[in-house]
């Protein structure tokens, strides 16, 4: 079999190629595909076409609403680049049209190609269907035997867990993939929090994540509060984690009064349906039940965010006077330090602005 030039529009799908050995086949990535480093080195062959870096939450949810509403396309796919590249194989997805192009973006991208490549199209609901898409990958590149003894391995981790927290009382959690609005977690991370020993009763196994009413948040009292915004990594997540510290009966969730509130990696362990997956049940387990489950993995994977009022008095939470956005404001090491200074404002109440308007008055200052 010759070897495959494979063009993957998945973080996750990217993953899978470089676990079965085919890193030196991937010839083109989108630019969310981070993981190996090495990924970073391939061509860019797909981009978001919404600015995010300087939106804010609820703009970004709202853009992507209006977006699909209308029909639009959230990605641009380079076609001259891939048919430069002249993959054999392409890696996409049928399953959330906000995670990477699906249908209408490649039936575009394939009329540039002159001759047709094998598409493979990821759709996971489950940990289950996350192996079969690796068999699937592992079959049409000459690495079934690979994708078999990953499942394998994986499959003896799962068990590890579920045999050190099966005796465990189950804790009551809630897993949030988004903060402004909320959304609840859906597809494959109920069924991960309940292999680590815990129970989401607001999640949404095997289908779409939904907003989620603070109301009912409150009302089912989780223990554990893990916020896992879907897109994001460690830093993302903890900013957006203070922001909760505003919602009314705050104090009174068990998971704050017992300072179980956490960031973590989304984009590592829980938002790509990847290898990685099973990383991200074994570091559930470990924060549901750090009595019998170690973390091994990187530091960075979460991080505890504080709920006491020493740990409040770090940041503050404060409203956009232009936007009306609530934003973090740090003592010392803010995002606003990355900007140049701007004349104190003379306008009687000026507070100050969320890093989109900030940014925006800084352009207006230097044109």
């Amino acid at each position: 079999m010759n070897p495959a030039r494979i063009v993957s529009f998945l973080p996750s799908a990217t993953e899978m190629a470089y676990a079965l050995g085919l890193g030196d086949q991937v010839v083109g990535v989108s630019h969310e595909c981070d993981f190996p480093p090495d990924a970073r080195t391939k061509p860019v062959v797909v981009r978001c076409s919404l600015p995010v870096e300087t939106m804010s939450l609820r703009e970004i949810d709202s853009a992507v609403a209006e977006c699909i509403g209308q029909g639009g396309n959230l990605y641009e796919v380079d076609q001259q680049a891939i048919a430069r590249l002249a993959p054999t194989h392409i890696l996409t997805q049928a399953l959330c049209q906000v995670c990477a192009p699906s249908g209408g973006e490649i039936a575009r991208a394939l009329k540039a190609l002159p001759s047709k490549p094998t598409i493979l199209w990821f759709t996971p609901h489950s940990i289950e269907d996350v192996f079969d898409n690796l068999r699937e990958l592992g079959k049409a590149t000459g690495r079934s035997a690979n994708a078999e003894e990953l499942v394998t391995s994986a499959r003896v981790r799962l068990q590890r867990v579920t045999d050190l927290t099966q005796t465990a009382s189950h804790r009551r959690v809630f897993c949030l993939e988004w903060i402004d609005p909320y959304y609840c977690s859906g597809h494959w991370v109920p069924e991960m929090v309940e292999l680590a020993g815990g129970q989401d009763a607001l999640g949404r196994k095997k289908t779409d994540s939904v907003r989620t009413k603070w109301a009912d948040i409150a009302a089912w009292a989780p223990e554990i509060l893990i916020v896992s915004p879907c897109g994001f990594g460690i830093e993302k997540a903890t900013e957006q984690a203070n922001l909760l510290l505003q919602q009314p009966g705050w104090s009174e969730l068990p998971a704050v009064r017992d300072n179980c509130v956490f960031a973590v990696n989304a984009n590592a362990y829980f938002a790509r349906p990847g290898p990685r997956l099973v990383d991200g049940v074994e570091l559930l387990a470990h924060l549901f039940h750090p009595e019998l489950f170690d973390w091994n993995g990187p530091a960075d994977a979460f991080r505890a965010i504080p709920t006491s009022s020493a740990g409040e008095s770090k940041s503050r939470i404060k409203t956009c006077p232009l936007c009306g956005h609530a934003f973090v404001c740090k003592m010392g090491g803010c995002w606003c330090d990355d900007f140049p200074p701007l004349q104190p404002s003379s306008a009687p109440g000026a507070a100050c602005l969320c890093r989109a308007c900030l940014g925006e008055a800084v352009e207006r200052v230097r044109r």
